[in-house]
């Protein structure tokens, strides 16, 4: 999974799940060239890996011996992690949204991994429970629907989305559309603590963690919810209740597009020739669960843009773990938590490979991009869950 030898890193993973969900096991080989996966040797694994255009070494037991005892070496920062089980994947979106609306549904596809979609009426009855993996779509868990009004509330989608929210919501059983969409929050941090994994990217990071602060609170002003918001609601802003951010404030004009002082879109200043974020190294035999999310074939990674692009450095609770970030610009990119028994991790921006991706842009086509190392990482979150798990020593 090195940069010079892997032709196609995505699909590489597609391959890994499909050997897994076979019954096999595989070995993931942190920091071994690019987080090499060592698979058992078989003529259909060959030459499934040679119909999805992905490089492999066939190597002999006593090759694969003499990099498992390198890797084992106390001077080397690599590990070897057992990767058990296919995970059942589970991505929380509305209906009828294409694949390409989303960075992780796209490269699901591409990279041939199964998954199920399900939106909020499975969530409300506890369906996740199904489920080992669940991604959050890009949502608006405020129930301001995203923050569109000033320059979408006229266009026919924005108009046609809210009335489907609004129908939803009622037919659930609902007043507002925001007391929906925190029962769903809620029911979502619940299958997290229960030992649930989520993976969350752009606006559903900070909307999700904002809809639990501002629980009993009403922080929707009339043309979202047809009723005024809560006097001074920001100082009943509740940061224990959140997964990852704290000591935010609430961006409380309606026509401003931007949720929170969480977000860095607007305050970064940086030019796109020179944005990128840089992977922490960790230590592969202690912190095996960062180490294993950040596996790529770069340290380097090109920066792109979202309705939530990065997070404000300072306002990240000090037990969540920044992964990604750019230092100069004060910002964190990529970030990972523990809840209860669960993890989550947050990922800034909405398409690795689309600078500015915008309402009604064209989508993303990943067979140019068959070595992202943006879309890498998203693919790390997925088989997180098939490792066999190992005690954290920090």
């Amino acid at each position: 999974m090195d940069a010079e030898t892997q032709k196609n890193h995505l699909k590489a993973y597609g391959i890994t799940y499909w050997t897994l969900d076979k019954q096999l096991k595989v070995q993931w080989l942190l920091n071994y060239r690019g987080g090499s996966f060592l698979l058992p040797d078989s003529e259909e694994i060959q030459r499934e890996c040679q119909i999805r255009g992905v490089s492999f070494e066939v190597i002999s037991d006593a090759k694969a011996a003499s990099i498992l005892e390198e890797i084992s070496s106390p001077s080397k920062n690599m590990d070897a992690v057992v990767l058990e089980k296919a995970p059942k994947i589970a991505v929380y979106t509305p209906k009828g949204k294409l694949p390409w609306d989303d960075a992780v549904t796209m490269v699901l596809s591409y990279a041939e991994i199964p998954y199920e979609t399900i939106y909020d009426e499975e969530v409300l009855s506890d369906t996740l429970l199904l489920y080992d993996w669940l991604h959050l779509h890009h949502e608006d868990f405020t129930g301001q629907y995203g923050k569109f009004y000033r320059a979408y509330r006229t266009a026919a989608w924005y108009i046609q989305e809210k009335k489907d929210a609004e129908a939803l919501a009622a037919k659930l059983g609902y007043s507002k559309v925001s007391e929906q969409k925190l029962d769903v929050a809620l029911k979502i941090r619940d299958y997290v603590i229960g030992g649930g994994f989520m993976y969350a990217m752009c606006s559903a990071t900070d909307s999700f963690d904002i809809a639990l602060s501002a629980q009993g609170v009403d922080i929707c002003e009339p043309m979202f919810d047809g009723d005024a918001s809560d006097p001074n609601y920001q100082s009943k802003i509740d940061y224990s209740k959140t997964f990852a951010f704290t000591d935010f404030t609430l961006e409380q004009n309606p026509n401003v597009y931007e949720f929170s002082s969480i977000d860095m879109t607007q305050k970064r200043q940086i030019p796109k020739t020179t944005d990128y974020f840089t992977l922490m190294d960790f230590s592969a035999k202690w912190d095996p669960i960062p180490t294993m999310l950040c596996q790529n074939h770069t340290a380097l990674v090109k920066g792109f843009m979202g309705q939530t692009t990065s997070y404000t450095r300072d306002e990240i609770k000090s037990n969540v773990l920044v992964m990604g970030e750019n230092k100069t610009n004060g910002e964190a990119k990529y970030i990972h938590g523990i809840k209860g028994k669960g993890f989550f991790t947050f990922y800034g921006g909405h398409d690795p490979e689309d600078y500015t991706h915008k309402v009604g842009d064209p989508k993303t086509e990943l067979e140019l991009y068959p070595t992202s190392p943006g879309y890498r990482l998203i693919l790390n979150n997925v088989l997180f869950p098939a490792a066999r798990k190992k005690k954290q020593k920090t």
